[in-house]
Formats: C-alpha cells, structure tokens, sequence
C-alpha cells in the first residue's frame, strides 16, 4: 500500500507548504500541505472573522507555512467577502485576512474550495450539503462559485430544504425526496458532465441518483492546497 493511500489527510506535491483552512457551520478546520493531521476548534452563529483568525493561529502555532488559503461560507469577489455568513457572525464583510494572517492569503467560497479539491475535469457541479448548501460549478478547469442555494424553492429557499435546517425539520425521508428533487433542478439548469455531493450530509442520501457520487470533506483542504498551483494546471488532470 503505498504511502498516499495510508494519508488521512490530502497532499500537493504541486503547492508549496500551505495552509488550508475550512471555516464551517460547526467547526473551523485546518490542514497544512504535506502533514497528515487536521486541527479544528469550534465556530458557530457568534464567530467573527477576527475571532476565526486568532483561533487559527493559535492552533497552528508550531506550524511554519508560507501562505494561507481560507474557504468561507460566503460570496468572495476580488479576494474579499462580500456579505457575512447567514451561519457565523459579523465582522466578515470586507475583512483583510491576509493583513490579519500577516502571510499570504487566497480567499474563495467554502464550496468552491472543496469543489476544486473534488474535479476530474470537464463540467462538473458540486454540492455542499452540510449546516448549509453550498453550490459550485466548474468548466474546463474555471471555477464558477454561485449563490443559487439562496434562490426560492417551494416556500423558502433551496438551502432551507436541503441544509442542517431541512434535514431537522424534514426527516429523513422527506429530506432525500427535496434534495433529489434540488438536483434534478440544477442539473436541469446547468447540465453537468457529473454531480459531486459533498459536506457531511452527503451520505445521508442514500443510492445516489444517477451520474453522482460522492465528495469526501477533505477534499476541502486539496483544494484549498491547488489554489496555489499555477492557473494552467488548476484543471487537476492526473
């Protein structure tokens, strides 16, 4: 068995010795390109972008690394948050995390991060489902974060059906039924090559519909350790 295959935890021979950071509903979770351990502390409804920056560093501190890569649950454009999480807290709309890191720091959209950890090329369309949806697509390599998850669906939002809140209020069987039907509608809306279904959720699912399979969270940290290969190679090809 080779020593990959034993990793619990991704590596990228491509990146250099980079931070990946997962900031999640529950959990912020870190990773460093070529140690096979994850760190995590507790987020939560009250969590400040400030507050996620100190508990990173104070977790990773006999961790030496040359930059950060950080995936939030949130729209990022031109390396900014542009609207604080609907799961932490305030403080995160502008926030300048490479100033706060004091390294550099390459920010994306949690979904996207994890989506780029999952592609094997051509059009894929990803799908978080954890505390939240998380909604990605990726074309020939170009990574195309979207926010459909808060569009409306039946009466509320998409995310309000197929996220921790519509598991909890739904049950079981009515969550796999709405979540199927999600699918249907965005695969219907961006005709994907294949669907990847990732979050801790995803295998509350059950069979997989057809041309689906399953993510694995840790893809989250493979992607954020690609987002520091250069662009041509981002299309991940093996």
């Amino acid at each position: 068995m080779s020593e990959q295959s034993e990793r619990r935890y991704p590596v990228e021979p491509r990146a250099p010795n980079v931070l990946a950071v997962d900031v999640g509903g529950s959990h912020v979770k870190a990773v460093l390109n070529g140690v096979d351990e994850r760190r995590r502390f507790a987020s939560g409804t009250s969590l400040s972008a400030q507050q996620m920056v100190d508990g990173v560093l104070e977790m990773t501190s006999d961790w030496e690394y040359v930059g950060v890569s950080v995936g939030v649950p949130a729209p990022v454009v031109d390396g900014r948050v542009v609207r604080d999480p609907f799961n932490l807290g305030e403080g995160w709309k502008g926030f300048d995390f490479e100033k706060a890191f004091g390294k550099p720091t390459r920010l994306i959209n949690d979904a996207a991060m994890q989506a780029l950890g999952s592609y094997e090329g051509g059009r894929m369309l990803f799908l978080g489902l954890g505390t939240g949806l998380g909604t990605t697509l990726i074309i020939d390599g170009f990574i195309v974060p979207m926010e459909v998850q808060h569009m409306p669906f039946r009466k509320t939002t998409f995310e309000d059906y197929v996220g921790e809140r519509g598991l909890e209020r739904l049950g079981v069987k009515r969550w796999r039924k709405a979540l199927l039907e999600v699918i249907d509608v965005y695969v219907a809306a961006f005709s994907p090559d294949y669907v990847v279904l990732g979050g801790g959720n995803a295998r509350v699912l059950g069979e997989l519909p057809p041309n689906c399979r399953l993510g694995h969270n840790e893809d989250a940290f493979l992607g954020g350790f690609r987002l520091w290969i250069e662009a041509r190679d981002n299309s991940a090809e093996q």
